[in-house]
């Protein structure tokens, strides 16, 4: 058993209605937050950290996230769609397949092996969070969402005969799990030495995927 204190669960407070938020404001925050997380971790974080780091008060901090779990949620959420924005993920048919999974693979190894990315998975892993609604939401608000719209992707070229999957979310859940590879587990454990270049790991990865799921025509 953990010797750190159980933590209370996850607030269902949200941010309080009445005249629109300060959409800078907002943002700023969010920024703010980013920052925080990954300099402190989430237990080391607080809000008024953040609301000084971001230039507001804390009650405009709750006012716009309601508490920190849902304003990690929404740091989280933000930092993905920055970085694999849905456009990544429309169906762009007449892009070739092995060229349109390199475009994904590049944009999502260099997601999660971002300063931030890397934060937040050491976070995942402490004891303070492990038994918390934290992992959930992190995967609800980042990885979660990533698989869904790659699964449309992949069935819109099933469709199209150019792939063949039985499971389009396993495949999904797959092509991610090897983008990541041996490279993101020595980041997240802080060893990097000894990975092979980054374009040399993309490409095998795409290119075992397409031997596993391909068709002739693709």
């Amino acid at each position: 058993m953990s010797n750190f204190p159980a933590r209370k669960p996850a607030s269902t407070r949200q941010a309080s209605p009445g005249r629109p938020k300060d959409l800078a404001k907002g943002a700023a925050i969010l920024e703010a937050a980013k920052r925080m997380f990954t300099l402190h971790g989430f237990d080391r974080t607080s809000m008024d950290q953040i609301a000084s780091e971001a230039g507001v008060s804390k009650l405009t901090v709750y006012s716009h996230f309601g508490d920190k779990d849902a304003l990690f949620a929404a740091a989280v959420k933000s930092h993905c769609e920055t970085q694999l924005p849905d456009a990544l993920f429309e169906p762009s048919p007449d892009t070739p397949l092995r060229e349109r999974l390199l475009e994904i693979a590049r944009a999502f190894f260099s997601m999660v092996s971002s300063p931030e990315a890397v934060a937040g998975h050491r976070i995942m892993c402490s004891p303070q969070v492990t038994a918390s609604p934290l992992p959930e939401i992190f995967w609800k608000a980042g990885p979660e969402r990533t698989t869904i719209m790659f699964a449309k992707l992949l069935q819109g070229r099933v469709d199209a005969g150019q792939l063949e999957i039985p499971d389009v979310a396993m495949a999904s859940s797959q092509f991610f799990t090897l983008i990541k590879g041996e490279a993101h587990a020595r980041m997240v454990f802080g060893c990097c030495a000894g990975t092979r270049p980054v374009e040399e790991h993309l490409e095998a990865c795409v290119d075992m995927f397409l031997r596993a799921y391909g068709t002739r025509s693709a």
